[in-house]
C-alpha cells in the first residue's frame, strides 16, 4: 500500500480588490500613496499597514458644496499609519465631534482619511480616495 500523499498548502487568502498590488508580504504599501486631484505625495512606499475596517467618510466634494449635503461613502480598505509624522503631505479638518478628516494639504481634496481623537495612533487613509505610484 502506498503511502497517502501530503495535502496540498493552503491558498494564501485572495487579496482585497482594491489592495491588489499595492501591499507587500509584510502588509505594507509598495508604492507612494499620491492625492487623485493634484498628485501631491501622502505617503512614501512602507509608510503605511493594510487594513479592513469599516469607516464612514463624508462624499468627495468641493469645499463651498461640502456644507449643502451630508452623503456619505462607507469605505472598508485603509492605510494605517501609527505616527503623524510618517504623512509627507496631509491636512486635518477641524473636529467633527471626536473625529478629524484627512485631507491633501496642497489642494484641500478630501475627506481622504480619519482620525479618530480617542485613539492618538491611528490615521486611516481610504485606498478608494488615493492614488498609487
Amino acid at each position: 500500500m502506498e503511502p497517502a500523499a501530503a495535502p496540498a498548502p493552503a491558498a494564501p487568502p485572495p487579496a482585497a480588490p482594491g489592495s491588489a498590488g499595492l501591499v507587500c508580504a509584510q502588509g505594507r504599501n509598495l508604492k507612494a500613496v499620491l492625492c487623485q486631484r493634484c498628485g501631491s505625495r501622502v505617503l512614501l512606499p512602507g509608510a503605511a499597514t493594510f487594513t479592513c475596517r469599516e469607516l464612514l467618510l463624508p462624499a468627495m466634494r468641493k469645499k463651498a458644496a461640502a456644507a449643502a449635503g451630508s452623503g456619505g461613502d462607507l469605505l472598508r480598505e485603509h492605510w494605517l499609519v501609527r505616527d503623524m509624522f510618517s504623512f509627507e503631505n496631509v491636512g486635518f479638518t477641524r473636529d467633527v465631534g471626536n473625529v478629524k478628516f484627512l485631507v491633501c494639504a496642497d489642494c484641500e481634496a478630501g475627506p481622504i482619511g480619519w482620525h479618530c481623537l480617542d485613539d492618538k495612533d491611528s490615521f486611516y487613509v481610504a485606498l478608494e480616495r488615493v492614488a498609487h505610484e
